[in-house]
């Protein structure tokens, strides 16, 4: 059993409802233009007009918001202007954390862990997500520092450098397979799936705990 000194998070997604503010925030755009897609249609072409840009060269995560948005709009045959497109991209840090994850953060802290986020946005929008929403961390690795996105794996290097952290001592703590289980799983990290929106577990997937709530990991991690 490994012992762990380290915990890193993915924040929007993991600790934000980052699914709520999309449709909040994206939607009420489209609906404000006459059109009303279905939260989970919404989503679906979100990710893949942001997962698009974020494998090709490094933009900041403003930018990539602004123009994933509006390249949605679009294949909803709404065009969204540029500054409807910055408003949106704005909205980051007001998108709502889970309830369970301020007092999550703090129940971590008292087990003794360094709490770490690892974020594909700025330095600027996770600053305010965290000051906003009172979010207790010990640090943050974000794209901005890496310039790259998740599942790029420099999120994970760059973390080990800057705290001078061994893999064994790591455990990631996330709910997107595609940006942060999957990744940490080839680097050998041990990874918790936060599966917080109870999806089917895939066959070729073997986090090392999966839970759907905050409560279930700290009372893991309590009796470990």
């Amino acid at each position: 059993m490994r012992d762990y000194r380290y915990l890193t998070l993915d924040c929007y997604g993991t600790l934000i409802d980052w699914r709520t503010g999309l449709a909040e925030h994206l939607g009420g755009l489209l609906r404000r233009h006459g059109v009303d897609p279905a939260p989970e249609e919404l989503l679906r072409v979100y990710v893949e007009e942001e997962h698009r840009l974020e494998s090709g060269p490094y933009h900041r995560y403003r930018e990539i918001l602004m123009e994933s948005a509006r390249a949605t709009a679009a294949r909803f045959g709404v065009s969204l202007s540029e500054d409807e497109a910055r408003r949106f991209a704005e909205s980051l840090p007001s998108w709502p954390p889970f309830p369970d994850t301020v007092d999550g953060l703090k129940a971590l802290r008292v087990l003794g862990f360094r709490r770490i986020i690892l974020s594909n946005v700025d330095r600027d929008l996770l600053a305010e997500t965290v000051r906003r929403h009172g979010l207790e961390i010990d640090g943050a690795i974000t794209a901005e520092d890496t310039r790259t996105y998740k599942p790029n794996p420099q999120h994970w290097l760059a973390f080990c450098a800057r705290y001078g952290a061994r893999r064994e001592e790591i455990l990631h703590i996330a709910q997107s397979l595609l940006h942060d289980i999957r990744p940490a799983l080839r680097l050998k990290i041990d990874c918790v799936w936060l599966n917080r929106y109870r999806e089917p577990v895939p066959e070729d997937v073997r986090p090392t705990e999966m839970f759907y709530d905050m409560d279930a990991l700290v009372g893991w991690l309590l009796t470990r």
